[in-house]
């Protein structure tokens, strides 16, 4: 079943596989109508000759110019796709091609054209004028020509689809979407009050798996880890009387031959073992959303260090990368994050490596934080949303984490801003901050959620 899902996703972010299906069901539609022109139709086609009463050399004529027509604006969508890919890939970065690659408008688009080129070439086949005897199939040639109608809508959208999709805000906000979209599906539950893991259990735990013995389990392929079907792991680890342990998370990057999961056995696992634990992992040259938040995450992070670059200097793209960002862990925070132990049957059966909201925030900001040395605004943007982000969780392991933010900013405000006005004013925001993260967290999100004007 996860193999089968990947699949499905690849499909769907494929170039092909839409425009496919568009141009099978052109085929299917053409071959109908033209059946249903043989059956008789042009009895009651004859009511309407202005509508289907064009002869046998002016359906040829209409068909062909359609059909070349849709071949050459079939080439310029796919010269403005490849315009498109090549700008987001040069001024943001290449990951977020992917986003340009699943878009349903595109898919549609290309499909649209080569599907209505399709049907006018099957449709023109079936024609025919010998003596007087004549076969022209009026309902199908009329379709024809409303499916180039149609076109000529579809390509005006597209372009308006286009001079939109390359914006930055609008790049940036869809990739925010699709991981918080994958937020809700991996972590659907809320929050419950005192589900935390305590430090003491943790610190047992660890001395007794340190006592175990662990037969590593090789990787079949290198990649990145794209899925992880856990219930298989649990299903292999009840049957073999064990524990799986996962040395690599979502997102990582697996070498071939290298452990990829451990087990607690005495002797090295058997070959019908290590190809289970590999057929439990998705593995592919890319990293994806759809199980690894953390990579919507980074990819708006690197538009954000791309923007800091001495050579673009785009703060504002910066400023809106890390309102992105923000949106993203409130997001999280009242979410139940999964268990990083799999019990079955009351036994310890899994230990995962699974994404924190520590984690998450440290990847967020520490790298946008590094390349803003000396810049204000960036600075009073990443303390205002450790701010918003502070009245949504009441974790104190979460607290501590924004506490760690927040002097991490500080010690670079004080070492790289020189004005000693801007200094004073990144204190006050710093102070502001300090007490909100003493304080209880508020029950709503009315917190500083327009502060662009204070930048």
């Amino acid at each position: 079943m996860l193999k089968l899902r990947q699949i499905l996703s690849n499909l769907r972010a494929s170039f092909w596989f839409v425009p496919s299906l568009i141009v099978l069901v052109s085929i299917i539609l053409a071959i109908a109508l033209i059946e249903a022109d043989t059956a008789g139709s042009d009895l009651w086609l004859a009511r309407w000759p202005r509508l289907f009463g064009v002869g046998a050399e002016g359906s040829r004529q209409m068909l062909s110019t359609l059909a070349g027509s849709m071949m050459t604006v079939l080439g310029v969508t796919f010269s403005m796709t490849l315009v498109a890919l090549t700008l987001a890939s040069s001024q943001y970065t290449s990951r977020i091609l992917r986003i340009f690659m699943r878009s349903k408008i595109t898919q549609i688009t290309l499909g649209v054209f080569a599907g209505t080129y399709t049907y006018c070439l099957i449709v023109l086949r079936t024609i025919r004028s010998i003596g007087d005897v004549e076969f022209i199939p009026g309902l199908a040639v009329f379709f024809g020509f409303v499916l180039a109608l149609g076109s000529v809508g579809v390509l005006i959208f597209f372009i308006h689809h286009i001079a939109s999709s390359i914006q930055a805000s609008s790049l940036i906000a869809s990739v925010a979407r699709e991981t918080c979209s994958a937020i809700d599906r991996l972590f659907p539950g809320e929050k419950e009050q005192g589900t935390e893991e305590k430090e003491e259990d943790e610190e047992q735990l660890l001395r007794l798996l340190n006592e175990k013995t662990w037969c590593a389990v090789p990787a079949e392929e290198s990649g990145y880890i794209q899925s992880v079907d856990s219930e298989a792991l649990l299903r292999l680890a009840r049957e073999k009387k064990t524990i799986v342990r996962m040395e690599c998370s979502i997102g990582d990057f697996v070498v071939q031959k290298t452990a990829l999961a451990s087990l607690d056995l005495e002797e090295d696992p058997d070959n019908e073992t290590v190809t289970a634990i590999n057929g439990a992992y998705n593995i592919s040259i890319h990293r994806t959303i759809d199980q690894d938040p953390a990579f919507g995450v980074r990819q708006i992070v690197d538009i954000a260090l791309k923007a800091l670059s001495p050579g673009v200097n785009d703060t504002s793209t910066a400023v809106m990368c890390i309102d992105q960002l923000t949106s993203i862990l409130a997001h999280l925070t009242d979410r139940q994050l999964p268990p990083s132990r799999l019990l079955k049957d009351g036994e310890l059966r899994v230990i995962t490596i699974v994404p924190t909201f520590e984690s998450l925030l440290s990847d967020s900001f520490d790298q946008i934080r590094r390349s803003a040395a000396g810049n204000v605004s960036i600075m009073a943007r990443i303390i205002s949303a450790l701010g918003n982000i502070a009245s949504l969780t009441g974790s104190p392991h979460s607290r501590q984490a924004l506490r760690e933010q927040m002097q991490r900013i500080a010690e670079l405000a004080e070492r790289t801003i020189e004005s000693p006005h801007d200094r004073t004013h990144i204190k006050m925001r710093l102070m502001l901050l300090r007490e909100k993260l003493e304080a209880k967290p508020a029950s709503g999100a009315e917190e500083e959620t327009c502060d662009e004007g204070h930048s």
